[in-house]
Formats: structure tokens, C-alpha cells, sequence
């Protein structure tokens, strides 16, 4: 419903004939990084997302527009605007919280944005409304200035996170698995470069070679030998000795293949040190190994993230008594999707499990990794 306030202002949901007016804040606000008269039909539209105008009378005075991360407790706040004659007004504080409220109602417990560092007036109002600065991301605007990121927790305060787990997002479709594993590499060595080069030697080495469709993607087995060939303390949870992603493959002569690769796979992990669990994989499954330093790669489907019905590989990085954090390597820059939509991302228990594995029957595994 709409709101006023003493300001004599109304808030309420754009409608498509908002659109002229916004466009024209948008230009009168921003020199850079402006938002298109057909992306607000978008969003006002078809986007997974939330547009608040400020009226008064038929004045349009500002607006907020939140994006939502589908299958997640995360919501962003992806734009924020004032016309100059009405900032002092207190509409964007007006803007802010009751889009934090319809964020609430959403099932949403977070709000990330990112403003310049040199933005101080913004800033301020930020915090003021108890957004806290947790990252900063290099040549993140047009302009190729930097972005600080900050959030807010609408619920309740989660338990810590790994704040030093770096994100890195897949440069192709099929190499989510590597991106994880790069990240957790990462994480516990500090001085290890993240690059293509990196991440496509280990693609190469655990490939299943073939896919549905496409590349290959890579194995649990593939990826536990790539992360304990480079010093991982390395576990291996499955629930199930099938070939993984085998049942989706028509071709008798590629899954001929499929089955090869992975029976090295198997051999090589029974000669190594890598601890073998025979296990369904959910949150109370992982808790204990990240409760000891440990961090997950963890397959799960994409169906509830994108509506996508491919197996895709996630970094779990933290899990509290009701949220399971994670990084997701795939960030769709075309839909106005950035890396703060993809670290950290949160997801009640319940939700999470959900995700978990890909194919019929349902193949789940996760592979465990800490320093040694």
C-alpha cells in the first residue's frame, strides 16, 4: 500500500507510467552508469525486483530499485535517486526503509549495495540507516572507479563469515568447478595468482570430457584429485557410486568415455590420501567440516537459481544456525548482476538443501577441503 510522510510525499510501485519521469531523474542524477528507459520497463515489468517511486501531487521526486537473487535471502540495492530540489527532504531515508520493509515481507534478510568511496553524503546515509562497508571492488564502474560494498542484515545478525574468502568468477560456461576450487586455494594461500591460465589447466584435469551438452564439466573425483595434487587436505563426500552426469549423456560412445575417465578418477583417489565419505550431502552434513576451517565445493542444480537444468559447482564458505553462505562463480553481467550478488550469498537450510545434487535419481557429493 502507499505510504506518506510529514514531507507531504507518497510512496508506492512504479507503474509503466513512470517511465518518462524516471528516465529523466536518471539523467538529471547520474553522468554514468545510467539505467535505460527500457530497462526500467524491464524491471517494472518482467524483472525479479522492486521499484519504489517518491510522488507528490504528479511530481516524481525519487525512486529506489531493489534486485532480488532468485532462490536466495539476498536483495540488492542496485539504484538510488533524488531530485536535487527535495534532498533534504528525507525521501531517500523514506525510499530506503520502506524498501527494506517490502524486502522483509519478501522473505529477503539482507540488503547489499555498492556507492563510490568518495561519495561521502551517500555513504553517510547509509550507514546511518546501519549499512556496515564489507569489500571494496576495483573498476567496478563505467568510468572504471571503484565500488565499496556494504549490507545490512534486515533479520537477525548471522554468525561471522570467512570475510578473506576471495571471489573469482568463471570466464566459460563449463568452469564453475575450477572457479571454486580456485577460490579455496585462494583462501588458504594467499599469494596464488587466479587467472584463466589457472583455471582452465584445472578444467583439463577434472573434466569429465563430455556433458549433456558441450564441454565437459568436472567430476567430484576430478576435482578432489586437482585440489589434493596441490596440497589440499582433501575429503570426498558422495551419495551414491554412480557415474556422475552419465545419465543425461545419448551417446553410448560418450558415455564409453565418461565411464573411462571416471574409472581413472576412481583409481587414482584409492591410491591417494583423499578421504572417502559415503553420505547424502545437506547443511547439517557440511556444518561440522566448516565449524573446523574447512570449505565445500558443493554440486548443486542451477533450476533454483536460474531456472537453468544444469549441474553447477558452489564454494560453501560458512553455515550458521539458519543460513548457508556461499560463492557462486557465475555472475551473469548482462543482468545487471555483479560480484556482490554472488559472494556470500545466503539461503535458509531449508532452501539450500533444495539445491543440493543434479539428475534423476538425484546425485549429490561435496569435496572438503582444508590447508594441511
Amino acid at each position: 500500500m502507499p505510504t506518506t510522510t510529514n514531507a507531504d510525499f507518497l510512496i508506492r510501485e512504479a507503474t509503466l507510467a513512470d517511465v518518462s519521469a524516471l528516465s529523466d531523474l536518471e539523467t538529471q542524477c547520474f553522468e554514468t552508469d545510467r539505467l535505460s528507459r527500457r530497462s526500467f520497463r524491464w524491471m517494472i515489468e518482467k524483472g525479479h525486483a522492486l521499484l519504489l517511486v517518491a510522488m507528490q501531487d504528479e511530481r516524481l521526486l525519487g525512486y529506489v530499485l531493489l534486485l532480488y537473487s532468485q532462490g536466495t535471502s539476498l536483495g540488492r540495492v542496485y539504484s538510488l535517486a533524488v531530485d536535487a530540489e527535495f534532498r533534504k527532504a528525507g525521501i531517500a531515508v523514506k525510499l530506503m526503509q520502506d524498501a527494506e520493509q517490502h524486502a522483509l515481507e519478501d522473505g529477503r534478510s539482507f540488503l547489499r549495495l555498492e556507492v563510490r568511496p568518495d561519495n561521502d553524503g551517500a555513504i553517510r546515509l547509509y550507514e546511518k540507516l546501519g549499512y556496515q562497508p564489507f569489500d571494496i571492488v576495483t573498476d567496478f564502474y563505467e568510468d572504471h572507479s571503484d565500488a565499496l560494498r556494504m549490507m545490512k542484515v534486515l533479520h537477525h545478525q548471522p554468525e561471522i563469515t570467512h570475510p578473506q574468502v576471495a571471489h573469482y568468477s568463471q570466464t566459460t560456461e563449463f568452469t564453475c568447478g575450477p572457479a571454486c576450487l580456485m577460490m579455496a586455494l585462494k583462501t588458504f594461500d594467499e599469494a596464488l595468482s587466479l587467472n584463466r591460465q589457472l583455471e582452465l589447466q584445472l578444467w583439463r584435469e577434472a573434466t569429465t570430457i563430455f556433458m549433456t551438452s558441450g564441454h565437459g564439466g568436472c567430476s567430484p573425483q576430478g576435482l578432489a584429485i586437482a585440489a589434493n595434487r596441490r596440497g589440499m587436505n582433501t575429503a570426498l563426500l558422495c551419495n551414491s557410486d554412480d557415474i556422475p552426469f552419465i545419465n543425461g549423456v545419448r551417446s553410448e560412445e560418450k558415455k564409453a568415455v565418461i565411464e573411462c575417465v571416471h574409472q581413472d578418477f576412481v583409481e587414482q583417489i584409492d591410491r591417494s590420501a583423499i578421504e572417502q565419505i559415503h553420505t547424502n550431502v545437506d547443511a547439517n552434513t557440511l556444518s561440522p567440516f566448516l565449524q573446523q576451517g574447512a570449505l565445500a565445493l558443493v554440486l548443486i542444480s542451477s533450476y533454483r537459481l536460474n531456472q537453468s537444468k544444469s549441474p553447477h559447482w558452489v564454494l560453501v564458505v560458512s553455515i550458521s544456525d539458519t543460513f548457508v553462505y556461499f560463492h557462486d562463480p557465475d555472475v551473469d553481467w548482462d543482468d545487471n548482476k555483479s560480484v556482490t550478488d554472488k559472494g556470500y550469498i545466503p539461503v535458509t537450510h531449508k532452501e539450500f538443501n533444495r539445491m543440493l545434487g543434479y539428475g534423476k535419481p538425484r546425485y549429490q557429493a561435496a569435496v572438503i577441503l582444508k590447508s594441511r
